[in-house]
């Protein structure tokens, strides 16, 4: 399966771009910006959108989805206790100093074992709350990958500082969700350098005693 990761916007979110040769479709997960980087990427490995996924509506995540959902038809799942927050990109916006994005319709409401089939490969959807309150995570077992949104980076957790965040919950959603996966299995964070299951379990300093 084509992965390729891209980091989009001034934050700098991991915007994954999975592709399957044999059908010619793709899952995009967090198109946060770079809209047209992005159709660069499909138009190159001929791939067209079945899906695009948020993994939590903070703005470096959510904002390109119009511009995508525009150019490709294909329709935008999200959490829907993410809404209220998507609803307010324009406080989001005013936090970077930057101008306000197009919002679109959300078409799928991303809850605990949803499936989307992209070739031989499913991705499942897990419900991850903490860094906001419709953060979810994606576990791909044929990749053996997980997209983990902002709840899980090398050797650090989410911000719950910010509306909708919560630090116990956040922690409790790894502990529950996240850790009980192989040791084996890669780690895909919203921002910065991958990891595994079972470096972070080890050295995660936020993780110890979980």
């Amino acid at each position: 399966m084509i992965h390729e990761i891209l980091p989009v916007g001034v934050l700098q979110c991991n915007c994954s771009i999975f592709g399957d040769e044999a059908s010619g479709e793709a899952v995009i997960i967090d198109p946060g910006d770079n809209i047209e980087k992005i159709l660069t990427i499909l138009a190159k490995h001929e791939l067209r959108v079945k899906a695009i996924v948020i993994t939590h509506a903070h703005i470096d995540h959510i904002g390109g989805a119009e511009k995508l959902k525009a150019a490709t038809g294909a329709p935008v799942y999200m959490n829907a206790r993410d809404q209220e927050l998507y609803n307010h990109l324009d406080v989001q916006a005013g936090w970077l100093g930057m101008e306000t994005p197009q919002q679109t319709q959300i078409d799928v409401d991303a809850r605990e074992g949803g499936r989307i089939a992209l070739g031989a490969a499913e991705f499942q959807i897990l419900e991850t709350p903490g860094h906001t309150q419709g953060s979810i995570s994606l576990l791909i077992p044929a990749e053996n990958k997980l997209i983990a949104g902002d709840t899980l980076f090398l050797d650090s957790i989410g911000r719950t500082d910010l509306p909708g965040g919560d630090p116990r919950q956040i922690l409790r959603s790894i502990h529950d969700k996240l850790l009980p996966l192989d040791d084996k299995v890669a780690v895909i964070p919203g921002h910065g350098p991958n990891t595994t299951i079972g470096r972070e379990r080890q050295r995660n300093p936020f993780l110890q005693g979980l």
